[in-house]
């Protein structure tokens, strides 16, 4: 009897049979969980960054275009497996038979099925992409539609409302979109440095912000909430901490918050250890790189700091925003968001409490 490597052929092919056994149990089991783990992402209505839940018509038509491709997929994937299975099973070789078994050649019925199916498959796939990305680029602007501008910067993100006339930071505001009233918000995306990328996954699919070309994309929310993203593209080391929040309001709420954020902070408000803040606060390097309505910073370089308090985070998400994470952020950026490009200023623990005092009144 033939013998591989010192073990008779007809013991190995046995061995080998338990093998290909085991891994496709193996692989069974494992599909079985993904396929639940995949129905429970599916029904999780959270504020997550999930893509199996959209809430926007860009993120719902992706949805859907997904669930096509997995199905078509997993069918060519259960349809090849299968086969394979069939034929080491059903064409394993037993002791003894060393027949050679019949050979094929020229088979115009298998030719055309392996050459034909697969042409199909990739043509119906290929006309629902490019149906799913003509609606999403191509959609009107109806009246009322929000405009908004968004800058990557690292490791942050700038919102600019021209048609409300101010910039926030970090955390954008929508209206929701209502069944009977569509109020989408169009984004124009544009970068301050390097390549970046939009992605808040249950609204919209991720588009890029490179520099010098002027990209966008739309969304309109139809339940409120808040909404997770973040920076999709590697864009330097605090890549991973360039988080956002999109907060979708009703229109009542979303109007409040518009005219909250064109106000101005009144001086006269101030204590004095806060007018002694913003004292300290002018008299510093911050000007260079952060604005604030009605004083001498007019920097472009940092967020915009005129109604900070407004925010629920700092470091674009890296930390909640209360007194304690905003006097250890002006105290040492790096303790909170390592290799972030606001420098520590040095300051004595007076001028932190004045200047932490001060930024308390941006709301």
């Amino acid at each position: 009897m033939e013998e591989s490597q010192g073990i008779p052929v007809s013991k190995s092919r046995v061995l080998v049979s338990v093998k290909v056994w085991s891994a496709f149990r193996t692989l069974a089991v494992s599909f079985g969980l993904t396929a639940s783990s995949f129905a429970q992402s599916a029904a999780q209505e959270s504020n997550s960054t999930n893509i199996f839940a959209p809430s926007s018509t860009p993120a719902d038509s992706i949805f859907r275009l997904s669930l096509l491709v997995l199905a078509a997929t997993g069918a060519i994937f259960a349809v090849v497996f299968s086969m394979l299975l069939y034929a080491a099973v059903k064409f394993r070789g037993r002791s003894g038979d060393n027949r050679e078994p019949p050979q094929v050649y020229g088979s115009d019925q298998l030719e055309l099925a392996w050459t034909v199916i697969p042409v199909l498959i990739v043509m119906v796939l290929f006309i629902a992409s490019a149906r799913v990305i003509h609606a999403v680029q191509d959609a009107r602007r109806p009246p009322g539609t929000i405009e908004v501008t968004a800058v990557g910067h690292q490791f942050w993100w700038e919102f600019r409302y021209q048609q409300y006339g101010f910039v926030t930071a970090n955390e954008l505001h929508v209206p929701v979109s209502d069944p009977g009233r569509s109020s989408p918000t169009f984004i124009t995306l544009l970068s301050a440095d390097t390549d970046h990328s939009f992605w808040v996954p249950r609204l919209a699919g991720k588009t890029d912000l490179i520099p010098n070309h002027p990209n966008s994309l739309w969304i309109d929310p139809q339940e409120p909430g808040i909404y997770l993203g973040q920076c999709a593209q590697y864009c330097g080391t605090q890549h991973a901490k360039m988080l956002l929040r999109v907060y979708v309001e009703s229109r009542a709420d979303f109007d409040r918050w518009v005219r909250k954020q064109q106000a101005i902070q009144a001086n006269a408000a101030m204590s004095p250890e806060a007018l002694e803040g913003r004292r300290v606060f002018e008299s510093t390097a911050c000007i260079n790189c952060h604005t604030i309505e009605g004083t001498v910073a007019d920097g472009r370089f940092g967020p915009n700091l005129r109604h900070l308090m407004s925010r629920d985070t700092i470091a674009s998400g890296a930390a909640p925003n209360t007194s304690e994470n905003l006097r250890a952020w002006i105290q040492n950026p790096n303790a909170i968001k390592p290799g972030s490009l606001m420098p520590a200023m040095n300051l004595t623990n007076k001028q932190l409490n004045e200047v932490t005092a001060y930024m308390l009144t941006l709301r």
